[in-house]
């Protein structure tokens, strides 16, 4: 599982410009299965995604075809997480994890 953080650089001015390309990236991301949510950092300094159901490469690869990040306007960075515990919710994330002790939270 990773978590995606998507900060604006000096290029932010180009943004409004490749807004809807961004969306289409997004929107694929979601038909694939692989983002499970995304959204505007609180700050206003960019955005966040969490995914989950691919390799840090392959998702390294879709991150650098977004064309935020393409065009300099965002860096990015990949955060990966190795879940341990989830509240019942979110158990499908434990499966195929091997930090997975079958705990989690109620």
């Amino acid at each position: 599982m990773f978590i995606v953080l998507l900060r604006f650089s000096g290029a932010r001015d180009r943004a409004a410009g490749l807004m809807e390309a961004h969306r289409q990236w997004l929107a694929r991301g979601f038909r694939d299965g692989v983002f499970l949510l995304a959204g505007s950092l609180r700050d206003g300094a960019g955005g966040g995604i969490v995914a989950h159901g691919a390799s840090l490469q392959a998702l390294q690869a879709r991150v650098d075809a977004d064309p935020f990040v393409a065009e300099g306007v965002v860096s990015a960075e990949i955060v990966e997480i190795a879940p341990a515990r989830a509240d019942a919710r979110l158990a499908f994330l434990l499966q195929g994890t091997p930090a997975h002790s079958g705990d989690q939270a109620r």
